[in-house]
């Protein structure tokens, strides 16, 4: 059996991660119009006008914006020119997570860290998990399909925190990961993350999503996509959500490193309201939705 490394607890973990997040800068701050598009969006005094006028702000965040929405990932019947028009269709929660996922692409820029880890496969990999996210929510019909997106696309956002934390103890994680001769992870990557780090990936993005303040939600998301019961009952659904995106998103290839087990609980699948048969049916459209989602939301 390989040796698993001493871990700190998983409240332990969390409060490491907060203290790291708030001596971040360059990760732990979006930019100043996508803060205030969470914010104003959140408010529910806000308007449609409002958040036309905030997006108006930012020429390259508009375009992308409206490049997303004219995607065939959205399937509207007709190209549509502005961003009010944009807001009428999808509404302003839709927009939103659009205008967040701009931003979010571009913290995963940069080379390959180490043999195992590149930033651009990961954000390829949350491309994946948020396109079966999103899929598995339409199946589920009890939460947005934007929100479970964008919970989708973030699940593995503390990756990122690490790195810009110490890349050389993030660059030593890998170091310490066991595998088997297909590549599989032999030890469970959050404790070894423990080890070196004293928080795990899952921890730090969900005291980045607190910093971000973003919905309890979406924090949750990050915090327990690999242990979905120890969050709060009443908000599990979409870290359940995310829980069975991850492994569908690995079942060809793509970032499993943090994945001991990558089969699908029954108990996943049961807490949705899900069967076999639905989860087959979000397999055969997975490939054709993730080429658009990639083509849309690709660095």
């Amino acid at each position: 059996m390989p040796e698993v490394p001493h871990v700190v607890s998983a409240d332990e973990s969390l409060q490491v991660a907060h203290l790291a997040v708030k001596q971040l800068s360059h990760i732990a701050t979006l930019p100043e119009v996508t803060l205030g598009i969470i914010e104003l969006v959140e408010d529910p005094n806000s308007s449609a006008q409002d958040l036309n006028a905030l997006i108006g702000r930012d020429p390259a965040l508009s375009a992308r914006v409206l490049k997303v929405v004219n995607s065939a990932f959205y399937g509207l019947p007709r190209q549509i020119g502005s961003i009010n028009r944009a807001i009428s269709l999808l509404g302003l929660n839709a927009v939103k997570n659009i205008a967040i996922a701009a931003s979010l692409a571009k913290l995963f820029r940069g080379g390959a860290l180490c043999d195992r880890f590149d930033a651009k496969e990961l954000w390829a990999h949350s491309i994946a998990v948020a396109t079966a996210s999103k899929l598995l929510a339409k199946e589920a019909r009890k939460s947005s399909g934007d929100e479970a997106f964008l919970a989708g696309l973030m699940h593995d956002i503390g990756v990122m925190v690490a790195l810009q934390t110490d890349r050389a103890k993030l660059v030593k994680v890998f170091g310490d990961m066991q595998f088997d001769a297909d590549g599989n992870p032999l030890i469970d990557f959050r404790m070894v993350e423990r080890a070196v780090f004293g928080a795990d990936h899952g921890h730090f993005g969900e005291a980045l999503c607190e910093q971000w303040k973003f919905p309890r939600s979406l924090a949750l998301a990050c915090g327990h996509h690999h242990d979905p019961m120890r969050a709060p009952a009443e908000s599990r659904h979409i870290p359940w959500i995310v829980y069975i995106a991850d492994r569908l998103a690995t079942e060809n290839e793509g970032f499993r490193i943090d994945l001991l087990d990558r089969t699908i609980a029954k108990e996943a699948l049961d807490a949705l309201g899900l069967t076999e048969a639905q989860l087959d049916s979000v397999r055969e459209q997975l490939t054709a939705a993730l080429d658009e989602a990639t083509a849309t939301l690709s660095l």
